[in-house]
Parts: structure tokens; sequence; C-alpha cells
């Protein structure tokens, strides 16, 4: 039996996995689908590993590694990846791909680096969530899932912020102040 000869099941399942891995090829942060794919951590970081091989160098988009639809993008000292099953549409990932790079460098401030988005990993982790759930596409507009991730403390009364968002604030305050 062939491929062509399979009917596939229509399936909103469209994301097997999300990844953001440093200039190292390690794990930054990870969301796995598909848990019949890659069973257990060892077999996450293997995959891992030979995809960020096959791709460190490369000036390519799309890959196609073990079967998946392997789409990517590279900024500074990160590597994000989002992971399609092989008969995927590229062009969805390529939205999905898109849309979590333009959704994180709005958060940071268009500064995407492993340090700020390490600093900044709650935000990134909701933004996922709020764009994937299960491996189904819920939202695909950065501007969207930027207004739903990112409250500004400046909307927030003075008396419910905590220590370190009042001093974020007034760190911005000042910063903007000595610009002008």
């Amino acid at each position: 039996m062939t491929m062509d000869n399979i009917l596939l099941e229509p399936t909103l399942d469209s994301v097997k996995a999300v990844l953001i891995l440093d200039n190292d090829g390690n794990r930054i942060l990870a969301k796995y689908y598909d848990d019949q794919t890659w069973e257990g951590n060892a077999a996450q970081k293997k995959f891992e590993k030979s995809l960020f091989t096959k791709t460190h160098k490369a000036n390519a988009e799309i890959i196609m590694l073990d079967g998946m639809t392997c789409l990517y993008k590279s900024n500074v000292d990160l590597f994000f990846y989002v992971i399609g099953s092989g008969n995927e549409n590229e062009l969805l990932l390529m939205s999905v791909l898109d849309c979590l790079y333009n959704t994180i460098s709005n958060i940071l401030r268009k500064n995407v680096d492993k340090r700020a988005l390490t600093s900044n990993m709650e935000f990134v982790l909701l933004a996922m969530d709020e764009m994937i759930d299960r491996g189904i596409i819920l939202e695909e507009d950065p501007a969207q899932v930027t207004a739903r991730v990112c409250l500004r403390s400046d909307d927030i009364p003075l008396g419910e912020q905590t220590v370190a968002q009042v001093f974020q604030s007034a760190k911005e305050q000042l910063k903007w102040s000595l610009l002008k």
C-alpha cells in the first residue's frame, strides 16, 4: 500500500512541536504535542540535535527530517522551529512560525535574544499557549496574541503591581526621559 492509496482522515492537529534552541543547539523551550512520535525526553533531545545539525548552517526555511516538515527561522543567538507532519501544509506552518517570531519580537520590544527571552519566559509560554493548544492552531495573528499576553504594567494600579513591575516601570520611564 502506498501513500497515494491511503485516504488521510482530516484532523485539526497541525503542529507536532514548537522549539526554540540557542546557537549551540541547546533547548531553551520545547513543546511537543505528539507523544507517539517522540516518546520520552531522550527521543526529543535526539531529534533536536539532528534538527539543529541540519539547519544551523543552512539558508533555507524548510526541511524534511524523519518524515516531518520542519520550518525554522534564526535570529542573533536563537533558532525558532515549528514542526508538522510530512503531509502538512507548509504555508500554514509558516504562518504559525511567523506569528511565534513576531509575537516574541513584540513582547521583547524587538530585542529578540537569549537573555531577553529567558527573562520573559512566562510571557513567551503564555503566547505559545494562546497560539496552539494540544497541536491545534488557535490564533495566527501576532497582534492578537500580543494583546492577549501583554497586560501593560501601566494599566495595573500601583498597589497591585509587584516590586519587580514597579522597578521595571520606573526603569522604562527613566530610560525614555533620558532619551528625550
